[in-house]
């Protein structure tokens, strides 16, 4: 049991390539198979340092992998989805924003723990994660063919224009939230280039 949040992480890092091969996937199904592959490993970031820390069960493998699996999950699934919707700046702008953060801040922590100095994650910058996974989830729903889905699975019992607006809904929503990630990814990330540049 000790091993279970090593194995959480392990198991997100191997969604991560699943995640890619299902934006491949013929036909309508794909929207489905995507926002469940990444609703899965949303759920396995939250449970594996819940369980890391209840168990008192930290190592040094999940210290290291897990802010990579986190990392490579958000930028891979911004980097997919922008492949797949090149156009759309409710997408595409945020997005960028959230992955030069990313690999920006990435840099910082490793300069600063060169000088070993620590930087604290602060409640807004897990309320940032919590935005941004609900935000990229809704968005690989996708704007169309998940109604559809939903209809032939359902068995026809439900209109497609009723659920159709439903998805529509979930989708927009999720295009506001992904907004508001990249502000909060701006704001969060301001306390490491503040702290990086003091000791420059």
């Amino acid at each position: 049991m000790r091993q279970l949040p090593n194995f959480l992480t392990t198991l997100r890092l191997i969604i991560i390539p699943l995640l890619i091969l299902s934006f491949y996937i013929p036909g309508m199904v794909a929207n489905i198979v995507s926002a469940t592959l990444f609703g899965i490993a949303a759920i396995t970031d939250y449970f594996d340092g819940y369980f890391a820390r209840s168990m008192r069960a930290q190592s040094n493998f999940g210290k290291c992998l897990d802010p990579i699996a986190d990392k490579l999950l958000v930028i891979v699934a911004i980097v997919m989805l922008i492949r797949f919707n090149p156009t759309n700046p409710w997408i595409l702008f945020p997005g960028l924003i959230i992955i030069c953060r990313e690999v920006l801040v990435s840099g910082l922590r490793e300069f600063l723990a060169e000088l070993h100095v620590s930087v604290p994650v602060s409640k807004l910058a897990k309320y940032k994660t919590a935005v941004q996974m609900f935000a990229i989830g809704g968005l690989l729903l996708g704007d169309n063919g998940s109604s559809y889905v939903f209809y032939y699975w359902l068995g026809g019992f439900i209109e497609v224009d009723v659920t159709f607006l439903i998805i529509s809904a979930i989708v927009t929503f999720a295009k506001i939230l992904f907004c508001l990630a990249a502000v909060l990814t701006v704001v969060t990330g301001y306390a490491y280039f503040r702290i990086g540049f003091k000791n420059m």
